[in-house]
């Protein structure tokens, strides 16, 4: 009896976390109530227009739009805000009215791209003038990261299924596998969720650069946070902290190889 209550445990801890690696995967398919809540980061350039009028003393016109159906990345105009999933990303003008580029199966991250793109050419030339020298600016490095972690945790979402299902069985080979299966899950969404949380850290770097004068600074306006869909991971919270320190570590090496190169 002990051991068809723990089997029984075993398998609604693998039905859970199923359930919640396939909410991850729902996130900004589409900017409905669920799917719009859920997502990997969030890039918030509200207040990004303030600082480019700050820094150049005049008033910045026409780099944001009002229009929720405005196309992504045709330089409509720049959103208040963005979210990241693991399918494709969403602009929105406020908390609720957005839109959502086209899904795809390993969508990258690439923030900078995504808001240059909405962005008319002179703010672009502005903005590769300001933004340097981060790595919130190196789609190459950050999309071939996030690419590599969906395959992760897309691997470790079908290992927690063939976990669920196998464990129905009353076998001990079933048993055996389930148990296998799930080893296999949590390392594949283990090490998923340990990159993005490496990519976001990094790339939240953006959120300390000051722009304007000495007398009169500003900070840039662009701040990049984690979202819930990374909470949604099983084995996040172990590894967070880890992989935060391990970003920390690499920014620090980083730091004091160029200071010496200099």
């Amino acid at each position: 009896m002990r051991g068809e209550v723990l089997i029984g445990i075993g398998s609604l801890l693998s039905f859970a976390a199923l359930l919640l690696l396939i909410f991850s995967h729902v996130g900004q398919i589409n900017t409905s109530s669920v799917p719009r809540g859920i997502y990997m980061a969030r890039v918030n350039v509200s207040g990004y227009g303030a600082a480019l009028s700050i820094a150049f003393l005049n008033p910045i016109d026409d780099l944001y739009t009002s229009n929720a159906s405005a196309p992504l990345q045709a330089e409509a105009g720049l959103r208040q805000f963005y979210k990241m999933g693991l399918y494709s990303h969403c602009g929105f003008v406020n908390e609720t009215a957005g839109i959502c580029s086209n899904t795809s199966a390993g969508y990258q991250y690439r923030p900078y791209d995504h808001i240059i793109g909405d962005m008319t050419p002179n703010y672009q030339f502005y903005s590769d003038a300001i933004i340097v020298q981060t790595t919130f600016r190196n789609s190459k490095y950050l999309g071939s990261s996030s690419r590599a972690a969906y395959y992760l945790i897309l691997l470790g979402t079908i290992c927690a299924a063939l976990a669920f299902f196998s464990g129905l069985a009353k076998h001990n080979f079933t048993f055996l596998l389930s148990a296998t299966f799930a080893g296999i899950s949590s390392l594949f969404v283990l090490v998923g969720a340990a990159i993005w949380t490496v990519i976001i850290k990094k790339s939240d770097s953006i959120n300390e650069i000051i722009i304007g004068t000495e007398t009169n600074p500003s900070p840039l306006g662009i701040t990049v946070s984690t979202g819930p869909g990374l909470y949604l991971c099983p084995m996040w919270y172990p590894v967070a902290h880890t992989a935060d320190k391990l970003a920390q570590k690499h920014d620090v090496c980083g730091s004091f190889i160029k200071n010496e190169i200099n």
